[in-house]
């Protein structure tokens, strides 16, 4: 059977979604948050995801607890990127169930929304008819234990200092120089995903996403430049200092209520830049670091204050 004929459990037809929902672990656990909102509403019918499984463990594992909502089928690799005969403008309008997301990276509507909006869209809803609890992440935590690893203290600050690409990454310097204003001013001791650095313990690699939830599930606080952190820390409900270099924070944590956002600003680069184009590109981020540092500093010293 063809995957576009795949019946839902109800032996209804389900919506398609072709790349639901990209290659990261926050596009899935947005775009997955968009579906649901969609549901909820009565907006949308249970749907088939159909994606690629490569794109590692952690993001591969979310999908795992998308059952009750939504089935999966295998994205072919010839079909990942170039559009075939079969899905053309006209085989769409035969086939409105099928909604096409593949390459939404390199969509200008991706860069210059919040993500939550962009998803909803595609999938044929109106932001703003979703209630502001409905975009946020409240999809997750209802199906996914949080595993506390071994060794961590009973409490403590997370400190995320490194993303998934090399634009996002804290430099070294002002990882160093942010740990002393952590450590000065709250009691937890600080955890790290980052280099081992003094005033810091490495947590290493987590094999499971279900560790990945509970390191960020049993945190005090989080500092972080991942985005895929405060989108954890969203779901639930930890406060969070959100540093952001290539895009605006209303893009990213809008709905956040127990996230304050921090916006460096960097000269000289696209608004939204996705892909390192060059090493004038870090260098443009790295100077955004050391410009912004006195601003930086006295910002996350305030919500410390607040929150510690």
């Amino acid at each position: 059977m063809p995957w576009w004929n795949v019946k839902s459990r109800a032996d209804t037809p389900s919506l398609a979604i072709l790349n639901g929902f990209g290659r990261s672990l926050g596009d899935g656990i947005i775009g997955l948050q968009a579906l649901r909102a969609g549901q909820s509403l009565g907006l949308l019918p249970r749907a088939t995801l159909v994606r690629r499984f490569d794109f590692g463990p952690m993001v591969n594992a979310l999908y795992d607890h998308v059952q009750d909502f939504a089935d999966l089928a295998e994205l072919d690799e010839s079909l990942a990127t170039t559009p075939p005969p079969e899905l053309t403008p006209e085989f769409r309008r035969q086939n409105p169930n099928i909604i096409d997301i593949r390459d939404f990276a390199f969509d200008p509507d991706f860069r210059g929304v919040a993500m939550i909006d962009f998803f909803l869209r595609r999938l044929g809803i109106a932001p703003e008819t979703v209630p502001t609890a409905l975009r946020r992440n409240t999809w997750l935590a209802p199906r996914i234990t949080p595993l506390r690893p071994t060794g961590l203290p009973e409490r403590y600050v997370l400190f995320c200092p490194r993303a998934s690409m090399a634009l996002r990454d804290m430099p070294a310097a002002s990882q160093a120089r942010l740990l002393d204003i952590i450590a000065a001013s709250q009691p937890w001791p600080i955890i790290t995903q980052g280099e081992a650095l003094p005033g810091a313990i490495p947590i290493g690699h987590l094999p499971s996403l279900s560790e990945l939830c509970g390191l960020v599930a049993n945190a005090a606080l989080i500092v972080s430049t991942d985005t895929g952190m405060l989108h954890l820390a969203d779901a639930f409900g930890v406060s969070c200092f959100a540093i952001f270099t290539t895009h605006r924070p209303d893009w990213r944590v809008r709905d956040y209520p127990l996230c304050t956002p921090h916006a460096l600003p960097v000269q000289g680069l696209p608004p939204a830049l996705e892909f390192q184009r060059g090493p004038e590109d870090l260098n443009a981020i790295e100077q955004a670091w050391i410009d912004g540092s006195q601003a930086l500093d006295a910002a996350l010293g305030n919500w410390l204050d607040q929150n510690g």
